[in-house]
């Protein structure tokens, strides 16, 4: 949901690691480089991978539509009038988990193809634009409500915040209300920790995550205010614990203790990334126009 702008160098129209730490490196194979493997798109974002299948599927938000990307580079559109879906993701039964802009609401997909409606509305008022989600091993799923797919004057919520959703009751439950831009959410290894960034303020929080889901002790976990277009936005995290998140040139790579170990530098602003292929050790990153594939040496969070 930002402007499309060319930000590299002309001679750097193409992706490449930036260390900042001799950690960096040993995230990736030798010679590992940032590949476009889709393209032509009007803004990707919500990369979820379907392991049985082999398939990637990510949203175009303003093309409103669900795409599938197979490892062989075939595009197919998956669902058309997706009502605008951001962030997508799976419940612990395997059906898609979608946030659509388009009708202020948190879906799923049934097995039979059928559409049910999570979440549309807190305390009687219409949600805002939900984000992106995850879902926990419990299968409650966490969701940001920023603003971004309203008009300033259809905000019926005093406040952008961060909701915890009952898969089955559909009971919802505010877990973080100090946001200016909740956009992207990721839990530690352990689930132990949830992070949540703040595209407006261009940081990334941490809080605990307490035995009854409820958020506490919520702290910076790394400021992420560079010069360079593009902000905290989609986030994943590795089997040990790594976070990968994408910023201002790129997607930023941390270690659990917040400590910035380098960037995978795209060749567009990018909005999101995903786990992938039968091994969890491909990135993939949805960038504006396209799609791009990075492989890992540690595999990510398998979404099953």
């Amino acid at each position: 949901m930002f402007p499309i702008k060319r930000w590299l160098n002309q001679k750097l129209n193409r992706g490449y690691l930036e260390a900042k730490s001799p950690a960096f490196q040993t995230l990736f194979p030798k010679n590992a480089k940032v590949k476009r493997v889709a393209t032509g798109f009007q803004f990707t974002e919500g990369p979820i991978w379907f392991p049985e299948d082999n398939y990637l599927l990510f949203s175009d938000i303003p093309g409103n539509k669900i795409y599938k990307l197979t490892p062989q580079g075939k595009v197919t559109v998956f669902r058309e009038t997706s009502h605008n879906s951001n962030g997508l993701t799976r419940d612990k039964q395997g059906r898609l988990i979608a946030c659509e802009h388009g009708t202020r609401r948190v879906t799923r997909t049934e097995k039979d193809g059928i559409i049910t409606v999570l979440a549309d509305r807190f305390q009687g008022k219409k949600l805002n634009s939900p984000n992106d989600i995850v879902v926990k091993s419990d299968g409650y799923i966490y969701f940001t409500d920023p603003p971004y797919g309203i008009k300033p004057e259809e905000q019926q919520q005093p406040l952008q915040g961060v909701y915890r959703l009952a898969p089955d009751s559909g009971e919802i439950s505010l877990v973080a209300d100090n946001f200016d831009k909740p956009n992207g959410l990721a839990f530690s290894p352990d689930e132990s920790k949830l992070y949540i960034d703040d595209s407006q303020r261009r940081h990334i929080r941490v809080f605990d995550v307490q035995p009854d889901g409820t958020l506490t002790n919520g702290s910076i976990f790394h400021d992420m205010k560079v010069k360079q277009p593009g902000v905290p936005d989609g986030m994943k995290v590795d089997v040990e614990g790594n976070i990968y998140c994408t910023g201002g040139g790129g997607i930023w790579v941390f270690d659990s203790e917040g400590n910035h170990l380098g960037t995978i530098v795209t060749p567009e602003i990018p909005a999101n990334c995903a786990w992938g292929d039968d091994d969890w050790r491909s990135l993939y990153i949805t960038a504006q126009t396209s799609v791009y594939q990075i492989r890992v040496n540690i595999a990510g969070i398998p979404v099953l």
